[in-house]
């Protein structure tokens, strides 16, 4: 049932507003209204906890449908819940992909029936993410589609990526890219150096990525219309574009954690649960991201949440899928390597998962306005704790992060009034 819901003493850090600051938050019919309208519910004593919209993952693989041994809406939108999101948009490189109206509309009336938060739906830039022919976009629009993104695959051809952006534009649909010229990625997945002989498989240049962020540039000046950059991985992409930005070109990017927090030698301790596309960098590629993050390059963190079975990643290194599970411990991980480390300030933090996104997707989201829907995020922001795959709500536990340390981490989310997950410790500050 939805809450009617007083949320007292938080430290409520909005954003879309500039606020942090402690206060109190009504709760009632779903929306966000002032305290004294919320009356006659639970009160909530959220003391020492950040109060934050509802985060926005950006990049999601929910594998459904066509893998739901890996990930189905359901688990993936648990384990979301419990990473303190509460919305996701899901990555169109389903089986079968979503390049057509009926496979989305399928997509979306399950989630509406079994998803634990809010699912938008990206729909395929290119029939059958096959880079020949673009799909139908007004159909995907009328059917729901959130953005157009052929996300594991790059439209190599420039003019069609060209018209794609013109088409998007007349729509209003935002246009996000994973960046992968695949003639000089040349079959890579790791970065280039000993460490690729040393896992016998093929280096992945930083160029094939680099290349296509400038091309993107171009085109998105060329057309008038923004593209969204995937999972930046080098800093020469970082350095494009911000010289794309301080141009005034309509480029945005984002940034994953595992490109955040890890460089190419967790290869060596992780093997395959450390395979990426793009792969991981060094350690001045990193330092670069970290640095587009804090100068506001990079507008949005998105977790690139990539289920995969044991079995798949149980192979040689040149053949496993790339990807790695990640929507339940990206904010904590972040945390640590932005808020905690004194990079940026909780405010500007949570903007990379509230305001970034939803501004990406020209969508009212990201805000804790009175009137605006109760999708609220609480977070600890000084919780110690240990990642332990093994307590995972996703299917899968292909991830790097095992038995890492952690400091802050979500305690609860609110989806439209009402409670997608609570930390069992949370249920202590409720009332009534």
């Amino acid at each position: 049932m939805q809450e009617r819901l007083i949320i007292r003493n938080a430290r409520v850090v909005d954003p879309s507003c500039g606020d942090d600051d402690v206060r109190d938050v009504g709760v009632a019919d779903g929306l966000i209204v002032p305290p004294s309208q919320a009356g006659g519910g639970a009160c909530l004593d959220a003391r020492g906890l950040a109060l934050t919209p509802g985060l926005i993952d950006l990049h999601v693989h929910l594998r459904d449908p066509g893998q739901i041994d890996k990930e189905d809406i359901a688990s993936g939108t648990r384990a979301a819940a419990a990473g303190g999101f509460t919305a996701v948009l899901a990555m169109p490189n389903t089986r079968p992909p979503m390049d057509n109206a009926d496979a989305l509309r399928a997509t979306l009336a399950r989630a509406q029936e079994f998803a634990a938060v809010r699912v938008l739906q990206a729909g395929a830039l290119s029939i059958g993410l096959a880079g020949r022919e673009l799909a139908d976009f007004a159909a995907l629009r009328a059917a729901g589609a959130a953005a157009l993104t052929d996300d594991g695959r790059c439209v190599q051809s420039n003019a069609l990526m060209l018209e794609a952006l013109r088409r998007a534009r007349a729509l209003g649909l935002a246009v996000l890219d994973h960046c992968e010229d695949e003639g000089l990625a040349a079959r890579g997945c790791v970065h280039p150096g000993e460490l690729a002989r040393s896992l016998g498989a093929l280096p992945m240049a930083a160029a094939a990525e680099e290349a296509v962020v400038a091309r993107d540039a171009v085109l998105a000046r060329e057309a008038g219309w923004p593209v969204h950059i995937q999972h930046v991985s080098s800093g020469l992409s970082v350095d494009l574009v911000r010289w794309a930005r301080s141009r005034g070109l309509p480029l945005t990017a984002e940034a994953a954690p595992h490109h955040i927090c890890l460089t190419a030698e967790a290869c060596l301790e992780h093997g395959t649960n450390a395979k990426m596309n793009p792969p991981l960098r060094g350690a001045d590629d990193r330092r670069a991201i970290l640095d587009g993050l804090q100068d506001g390059t990079i507008t949005v963190i998105a977790s690139d949440h990539a289920p995969h079975t044991a079995a798949e990643k149980d192979v040689a290194f040149q053949e496993a899928p790339s990807g790695i599970v990640g929507v339940e411990v990206a904010l904590a991980l972040c945390l640590g390597e932005l808020y905690h480390s004194g990079r940026l300030p909780l405010l500007d933090f949570v903007g990379k998962f509230t305001t970034g996104p939803a501004r990406v997707l020209g969508l009212p989201m990201g805000t804790l306005a009175a009137g605006a829907p109760a999708d609220l995020t609480f977070i600890d922001v000084d919780r110690e704790w240990v990642i332990d795959v093994r307590q995972f709500l996703s299917r899968s536990r292909n991830c790097p992060y095992h038995g890492r340390r952690c400091r802050g981490r979500a305690v609860a989310t609110l989806v439209g009034g009402r409670w997608a997950w609570r930390d069992p410790e949370f249920d202590s500050r409720l009332r009534g």
